[in-house]
């Protein structure tokens, strides 16, 4: 018998903005052995509710499974599952590179090509801004790596639905 795929699913839940709620949910994760691969909350429109973008993975009755307990958490309002909703998904990143003399025009050059951004200058080092999906932030930082990556810092995945038309 073959194992079942491992897959990774991108969860948007709308959620009622009180203490506890994310503890809950973290909670659900970590009781029954599941992981999140990454997790933003913010506010929304409404200052009432919070959106939580959670990326997780794992075989279909896994990913079943945690989109039942989910739905049955008495703090969250709705779940979508990007995975049968059309979705825009976004990751940004910040780097921290080393700046020498001799890689200055080159990372410059990039930045431009992945329509990125230095946020901020020193006398060793950038600081770069990236934003697009997952594959696009994994390029980047491949090309980046033999400048000399000292630091990352990455978002995660945010993701909304699209309209239907």
């Amino acid at each position: 018998m073959k194992s079942e795929e491992i897959t990774k699913r991108i969860y948007s839940l709308q959620v009622d903005n009180k203490p506890g709620v994310l503890s809950r949910i973290a909670g659900l994760f970590s009781g029954r052995g599941f992981n999140i691969e990454s997790l933003c909350v913010a506010e929304t429109t409404d200052p009432l509710v919070s959106r939580i973008t959670l990326v997780t993975n794992g075989d279909r009755n896994i990913l079943e499974q945690i989109k039942k307990h989910l739905n049955k958490l008495v703090d969250v309002i709705k779940v979508t599952d990007f995975n049968v909703t059309p979705f825009v998904q976004r990751e940004m990143a910040l780097i921290k590179i080393r700046a020498k003399a001799e890689y200055r025009a080159e990372i410059l050059r990039m930045v431009d090509i992945f329509r990125s951004r230095i946020v901020d200058v020193g006398a060793e080092y950038y600081i770069i801004e990236v934003t697009g999906d997952e594959g696009k932030i994994a390029a980047f930082l491949e090309l980046l790596k033999p400048m000399g990556i000292k630091e990352i810092a990455r978002t995660g995945a945010i993701a909304l639905a699209r309209e239907k038309k």
